[in-house]
């Protein structure tokens, strides 16, 4: 009985240090910012199937859910990954699940050369360039690490980002306390720029 306990406390513990870390990483490097022009950026997951995978179908959709309401129709949402597992691009996949399942009919723009998360950033900069308001949509510890990178190659792009909503608590649950610690792996050599 007491070992079936200390489990019970030992998962509710992860869990509750799993979600607080996420909201906190949805959190980081994010302003608040007024403007008309917004960009939502949703970075791909590698995909080796025909059609968009779990990860990236997640990802379309907390992009989508990122738009403001009353800005739906004026945000560019830019879907950003290249060819990493298959023969057709991350980027490709992700528009055509937001467009023929999820009937988006917004702008949509790719970006289809990304093999990397600092490529991402790289190739979608001249695509930000107008916007008051940018949106970078992944798992919230993989988005924070985007947003660093952003901020290293331009800074004053930067200063326009504000929260996507790729985080929602109890969203993932089961998965989120490894994706804590493999989003703490993955931003370990990230330093304050």
């Amino acid at each position: 009985m007491r070992r079936t306990a200390a489990w019970a406390v030992a998962g509710a513990a992860a869990l509750v240090w799993s979600e607080w870390l996420n909201w906190r990483w949805s959190r980081t490097l994010v302003g608040r910012r007024e403007g008309a022009v917004e960009a939502v950026v949703v970075l791909g997951f590698r995909n080796p199937q025909a059609t968009a995978n779990l990860v990236s179908r997640w990802r379309v959709r907390a992009g989508l859910r990122s738009l403001a309401a009353d800005r739906a129709d004026s945000t560019r949402v830019i879907f950003s990954g290249g060819a990493t597992g298959g023969d057709t691009t991350e980027a490709r996949l992700m528009a055509d699940y937001a467009q023929s399942v999820l009937g988006f009919r917004g702008t949509v723009t790719l970006e289809d050369q990304s093999t990397t998360t600092w490529e991402n950033i790289t190739n979608v900069i001249p695509l930000l360039e107008d916007a008051d308001r940018i949106k970078i949509v992944s798992q919230p510890a993989h988005a924070l690490k985007a947003r660093a990178y952003l901020r290293r190659q331009r800074p004053d792009l930067a200063e326009r980002l504000v929260r996507a909503d790729d985080y929602r608590f109890g969203e993932w649950i089961a998965a989120k306390p490894l994706l804590a610690l493999y989003g703490l792996w993955k931003l370990r050599g990230l330093k304050p720029s």
